[in-house]
């Protein structure tokens, strides 16, 4: 029961944490979900990830994910090519606009996250903290603590 215990409290927190972030947004020019996507296209190599794998990496369906692509990269933030190896697939590109956008954009989110879980733990808590969520990351199939994606 305590494992229950701990998984709740550890989700709660994550759920509370991420809508007070998303809430508190630093951009008029693209969303939170919208930044996540471009984030984690920052951490590619070259800025570009398949699509399918870019699902991987975020927490919307793969619907949403779909809409949400095709909508930046109508206001020139990626681009989305053909996947060479598979006709079927996707290949989403961060552009240097969007990439400038995402610059700027995390300094302010930075910022923000800082002020919500900085102020409230000490330098100790949060080595804690990231240790802890790393260690219970090392046992789930395709997520790597390590990777630095």
């Amino acid at each position: 029961m305590i494992a229950v215990g701990a998984w709740e409290s550890l989700f709660r927190a994550q759920v509370a944490i991420m809508r007070s972030l998303a809430a508190n947004f630093p951009s008029k020019e693209i969303s939170f979900n919208e930044y996540d996507v471009m984030f984690n296209l920052s951490r590619q190599p070259d800025r570009r990830i398949r699509l399918r794998e870019l699902n991987q990496h975020v927490l919307l369906t793969q619907p949403s994910v779909s809409r949400l692509v095709d909508r930046l990269v109508s206001r020139g933030y990626l681009h989305k090519h053909t996947d060479p190896t598979d006709g079927r697939g996707a290949i989403i590109e961060l552009t240097d606009v969007g990439l400038a956008l995402f610059r700027r954009v995390a300094v302010d989110h930075m910022n923000s996250i800082t002020q919500r879980i900085g102020e409230t733990l000490n330098e100790f808590e949060l080595q804690q903290l990231t240790m802890l969520c790393d260690k219970l990351r090392i046992d789930c199939p395709g997520d790597d603590p390590t990777r630095q994606d």
